[in-house]
């Protein structure tokens, strides 16, 4: 049995809009995290969400290096 297995071309036409995507989408998570800490009393909690804001904001700069590279 023989397999035709042929790799997809690589296809970046897209990946500004994509990564434009991706940082629109962790900053909409962003303000959803924050808003939410509004609703909890519990100190462990918000200290997550701060920390998981944090991580996201590391993402975003690198999302927005890899743009520049891209355009």
């Amino acid at each position: 049995m023989a397999f035709n297995n042929k790799p997809k071309p690589d296809d970046r036409s897209d990946n500004a809009e994509k990564i434009q995507s991706m940082i629109q989408d962790t900053t909409e998570n962003i303000q959803k995290a924050e808003e939410s800490m509004q609703f909890t009393d519990s100190e462990q909690q918000r200290e997550q969400i701060e920390a998981k804001n944090q991580r996201r904001r590391e993402s975003i700069e690198s999302f927005q290096a890899e743009l520049q590279d891209e355009t």
